[in-house]
């Protein structure tokens, strides 16, 4: 549960703000939870209707309480779950209009396993352009510069797949170490290779012409990816001498 300051010049607000808290004041209170946040980011949720703070009568945002909550809820389900904004608006508004809806299953949960399909069918796990540069808290240019090393890579129709924002994540923090997009493309290339040997193996199960057989090498790729994975961390922690908890 998100910490909002009931009130007080040093919290963002005023007695005459009622406890309103200026985008400042919001930020800090989540940012223990979220340390990627960034006003820019609040912004943009705001103008894809996720949030409707009240302004002053000089145009200063106001946050209630309850904006503050349904901001955390947001930025839980877009982390959690990758799930595109407009669905999150919708699930939110549904909510708040007292309809029991459960929790929207797109792309990944947060532990990397397939989220479970819906009845009526498979949907798409995928990130629009826009929700990306939230998610990594990240302006245009970056973005393209993760795109010429190869690190992030659109789909035809110009969106991303939803692990995507796993892989914005961790650039993000290694560039707080100062590892630069350009130094990361020798994991790129690395990986690029690692995926190739898989698919080297279950191609022939890819083309086979029974659709069980088919479905087997999809189990298959993901049990030979998820071993390819632990390889690669434990090469990398033996190279390094050190344990990861």
């Amino acid at each position: 549960m998100l910490q909002t300051p009931s009130g007080g010049a040093g919290n963002g607000t005023t007695a005459a703000d009622s406890g309103l808290m200026s985008i400042g004041a919001v930020l800090n209170a989540l940012r223990d939870e979220f340390p990627d946040i960034t006003i820019s980011k609040i912004r943009f949720l705001e103008s894809e209707g996720l949030v409707e703070p009240r302004r002053t009568p000089a145009g200063y945002r106001k946050f209630s309480a309850h904006d503050v909550e349904r901001l955390g809820r947001v930025l839980r389900m877009q982390r959690d779950h990758y799930l595109p904004l407009k669905v999150i608006r919708e699930h939110l508004d549904a909510m708040e209009r007292g309809e029991a809806v459960p929790l929207p299953t797109l792309g990944r949960q947060r532990n990397g396993e397939p989220a479970p399909e819906p009845a009526e069918g498979p949907a798409a796990a995928r990130i629009g352009r826009e929700e990306l540069l939230a998610a990594a808290g990240i302006g245009e240019q970056e973005l393209k510069e993760w795109e010429s090393y190869g690190l992030v890579v659109p789909l035809s129709d110009g969106a991303y797949d939803a692990e995507t924002v796993t892989v914005a994540s961790l650039v993000v923090q290694l560039g707080r170490f100062g590892i630069e997009p350009r130094h990361l493309r020798v994991m790129k290339a690395a990986a690029d290779r690692e995926a190739g040997l898989v698919d080297q193996v279950v191609a022939p199960l890819k083309r086979h012409r029974n659709p069980q057989t088919r479905a087997h090498a999809e189990a298959r790729t993901k049990e030979l990816a998820g071993l390819a994975v632990k390889l690669h961390a434990a090469l990398v922690q033996t190279a390094l001498g050190v344990r990861l908890p």
